[in-house]
């Protein structure tokens, strides 16, 4: 299965949303894989449980990126992006 969503953190996918979300994908009990969408093409796909994957993207805030994997992993990674990860949490 695949979704995909905009990047919501102010940041992009760098250092503190990219840890939340390789965090959340390595808990999830089937790999997901997340690719950057240029053009209304995805790209090449890198490991969701990676940082440095996820960092490799260079995926900016508003950008559009396909999660790929398990439909109840998709749910709780594409509920993550959506959020602005770079705010402390409340």
């Amino acid at each position: 299965m695949q979704r995909r969503v905009r990047i919501a953190a102010s940041v992009g996918l760098h250092a503190r949303p990219a840890a939340l979300l390789a965090k959340a994908a390595a808990a999830q009990a089937a790999p997901v894989t997340i690719a950057k969408v240029v053009d209304g093409v995805a790209g090449d796909p890198v490991d969701a449980s990676s940082m440095l994957g996820l960092m490799s993207l260079g995926a900016q805030h508003g950008e559009e990126v396909e999660l790929s994997g398990d439909e109840a992993a998709l749910d709780e990674l594409v509920a993550l992006v959506e959020q602005d990860l770079d705010k402390a949490p409340a």
